[in-house]
């Protein structure tokens, strides 16, 4: 069913012109925040959401894009992590089939009781998911193995152990989320930042709502709630700040880096699992959008940085890696865009290693916040849940039941009879029919990727798309597929957001501009010399 389209002025409108509190207002528009929006928007809550910056445009849009249980959580024992995430992981493949799928995975083994080993701890991975399982894992010869993984390099293999997880698009789903949330009566609203916390009754008594400011134009916002909930992952601890400076810390940012390459280098269905790098990591090679993805690393850092950059050790790390395995060793050059993200761990202990650390996620209430962060987005719905359930006892309202788990997303559909606009569900008929009214909406935006004009109009009609940043890097994941692309499709991109929005031609460069400069951060440092341009600084 076609919902009505997220709209920032209409979302602006419900808040200027409500006079009672808001039941709940959340801050923080990723994976659980939105998550959470939803859960009580469905619950019959009056909900308002907040977002700084774009909705999942932190680490939520810079994962993985993997649905499973975590395999390497059984070394650590730790069942019942893998046990919830195999649950969640079946409900997300349900309730968002547009955007979800089942994906195999091949563990290449090349020492004497490896496919043992992997193939019973993958039975045993199997098994935990009962019906949830999403097919029988196999041990498979070397003849087997080569032919499921063409571009393997064959020295010493001995054979592997063929297995099946999740895979989905994680900012697209984000979208997703924020769509059924306001299509279920929420008010989601994208730029516009918490600056402090409400206390009706003064110092030392509890939050009653927030101070916000519209990053658009500059107003500032008082807004009265009867909770309010910290969802904004790493940066969990500055908001806890604004209600108690003394806070001690609970996030441990850890950052991952992938980068993204042609599918030549592993064509074929499978995806590849490296079961240990040198540093006892897990890395994948994983087909994804027609390209291939290769992650993760697991380096800790001191802050939460709003745009984290991969550093030259991780691109060299991944495709060190990627070369020891694949026949033809990519390059630095065959890197078409490089992507960082800061995963919320749960800080254990003083030690600098966060690999170790388990995505578990941790929830408290301070002097009235409700606080969550940790976890991943296979298991945002049950945390949303969680995260509700405790927030709507802080505020004393009515007891309703979580109706969440079998709820179908936003355009969920099994199959849309449109593959390339797959992603829009149900919605897809709408974007063609887009895409024959006007003969720049039907037009490419760029040859080396997947999106036509009609995409830049409906994330600006139906979606809350702001900027040529949250078209093409979260709207369409074009940043991510060819960073070099997207930037040379930046101009197009602008033009038909200008449009969309009446915006000028001064708008319009400055975009271009702003995006150029951040996009040039998803190439490779030799990738930006060979086009004569500046490398924005790496951070972390």
């Amino acid at each position: 069913m076609l919902g009505r389209a997220v709209n920032r002025d209409e979302a602006i409108a419900r808040l200027t012109e409500r006079r009672t509190p808001w039941d709940m207002i959340v801050i923080g528009g990723g994976a659980t925040g939105l998550g959470i929006a939803l859960d009580a928007a469905t619950r019959g809550y009056d909900t308002l959401l907040l977002e700084r910056d774009d909705f999942a445009q932190a680490t939520s849009s810079r994962s993985t894009k993997l649905l499973h249980g975590g395999v390497r959580y059984l070394r650590q024992g730790n069942l019942k992590l893998v046990m919830g995430a195999l649950r969640e992981r079946t409900r997300v493949l349900a309730n968002a089939p547009h955007l979800s799928s089942e994906q195999p995975f091949i563990i290449p083994t090349y020492k004497r009781g490896e496919s043992l080993y992997y193939g019973f701890g993958l039975g045993v991975y199997e098994r935990l998911a009962g019906r949830a399982s999403l097919g029988r894992s196999q041990r498979l010869s070397a003849a087997e193995t080569r032919r499921e993984l063409p571009t393997l390099r064959a020295e010493h293999l001995r054979g592997g152990v063929l297995y099946h997880d999740g895979q989905f698009d994680d900012a697209r789903l984000a979208v997703c989320l924020a769509a059924s949330a306001w299509d279920h009566g929420a008010t989601l609203i994208n730029y516009c930042q918490v600056t402090g916390l409400l206390r009706a009754g003064g110092p030392g008594t509890p939050v009653s709502g927030v101070m916000a400011r519209d990053r658009e134009t500059g107003a500032e916002h008082e807004i009265p709630a009867r909770v309010v909930v910290n969802a904004t992952g790493v940066f969990c601890d500055s908001i806890r700040r604004m209600a108690d400076p003394g806070a001690a810390a609970w996030v441990a940012p850890s950052q991952g880096a992938h980068i993204v390459l042609d599918r030549r280098f592993l064509p074929g269905r499978n995806a590849l699992m490296v079961p240990k790098t040198d540093d006892g990591r897990v890395l994948f090679i994983i087909p994804w959008q027609e390209r291939l993805l290769v992650g993760t690393t697991d380096v800790p850092v001191e802050d939460a940085a709003a745009e984290p950059r991969a550093q030259p050790a991780e691109i060299d790390f991944l495709l060190e890696h990627a070369g020891r395995y694949l026949q033809d060793a990519p390059r630095r050059e065959d890197v078409l865009s490089v992507f960082a993200g800061l995963r919320p761990l749960v800080r254990a202990g003083s030690g600098r290693s966060t690999s170790a650390l388990a995505r578990d996620h941790l929830l408290r209430e301070e002097s009235g916040l409700v606080s969550i962060t940790g976890g991943k987005w296979t298991t945002y719905r049950e945390m949303a849940e969680q995260a509700t359930d405790v927030a709507a006892r802080v505020a004393q309202l009515p007891g309703r039941p979580c109706c969440t788990a079998n709820l179908a997303l936003h355009g969920a559909m099994a199959d849309s009879e449109l593959p390339p606009l797959r992603a829009y569900g149900s919605d897809a008929g709408a974007v063609q029919a887009l895409a024959q009214a006007r003969a720049e909406w039907g037009a490419p935006l760029h040859p080396r990727l997947p999106y036509i004009g009609a995409e830049v109009e409906w994330a600006a009609r139906h979606d809350m798309a702001r900027s040529v940043q949250d078209v093409l890097a979260r709207r369409t994941r074009a940043l991510l597929l060819d960073a070099r692309a997207s930037i040379e499709a930046a101009p197009t991109v602008a033009a038909l957001l200008a449009g969309a929005l009446g915006r000028d031609v001064a708008w319009q460069t400055h975009e271009v501009a702003a995006y150029t400069e951040f996009a040039l951060g998803y190439l490779t440092p030799e990738a930006v010399a060979a086009d004569g341009q500046q490398a924005p600084e790496a951070r972390t």
